[in-house]
């Protein structure tokens, strides 16, 4: 397989699931600030032009998190990533759901790129500075919402383990992905956040991670 990535980006969580099942895949970098999603060869893998990407065997092209999550979850069923009982499975499909696009795509979108949400004709003049900031605000705002679900959901399976579903599954490593850039531009995180991240960073897979993506 072909690993499409951008170190310390959502592609993380699934970096995460990969070397948690322990399958072999070939690293391609894609350098965001650089341009390189919207290059003519990476449209032609993946026309929306986003990350993560991965390639399988056969050549077929799976362009989004969740895709790539279950697809991992479904096709290695013995590692436990995804419940076999389809109201389970539906959970941890609309936790995941959830974090990558409400906390992550509505949220720290607004954060990371304020830009993307100006209308057109907002980018420039006196209150340009003005509209970021309320959008950054705006986006701190939805962040700190969805954790504050996620960590209500956290605390209804503490007696489980700790994770966000119950057992350890695809929607730990998306919401890892999350909590870990709270981690890095510190923004709060809810104590029961704050305890899932910490026994993330425990497993030796997650440390290997971030070691391979140059955080130490």
């Amino acid at each position: 397989m072909q690993f499409h990535m951008t170190p310390g980006s959502c592609s993380t969580g699934i970096h995460v699931l990969l070397e948690t099942l322990e399958l072999p895949f070939e690293v391609h970098v894609v350098h965001l600030p650089a341009g390189e999603h919207r290059r003519p060869g990476y449209l032609a893998l993946n026309p929306k032009g986003t990350i993560p990407t991965l390639v399988l065997p056969d050549g077929q092209a799976l362009t989004d998190w969740l895709s790539i999550a279950w697809w991992l979850g479904r096709t290695h069923p013995r590692a436990g990533l995804l419940p076999e009982e389809p109201a389970a499975q539906a959970r941890v499909l609309a936790t995941v759901n959830h974090v990558v696009g409400t906390v992550h795509g509505q949220g720290y979108t607004r954060i990371f790129t304020p830009e993307a949400h100006l209308l057109e004709g907002d980018e420039a003049g006196p209150s340009a500075a003005a509209r970021r900031e309320r959008l950054q605000a705006r986006g701190r705002a939805l962040v700190s919402e969805g954790f504050d679900l996620l960590d209500r959901q956290l605390a209804a399976h503490a007696d489980q383990g700790g994770w966000v579903c119950g057992a350890f599954s695809i929607a730990d490593a998306a919401l890892f992905y999350t909590e870990f850039w709270a981690e890095r531009i510190g923004l709060a995180m809810p104590a029961g956040l704050a305890a899932h991240l910490a026994r993330m960073k425990a497993r030796p897979v997650v440390h290997q991670v971030l070691r391979e993506e140059g955080y130490r």
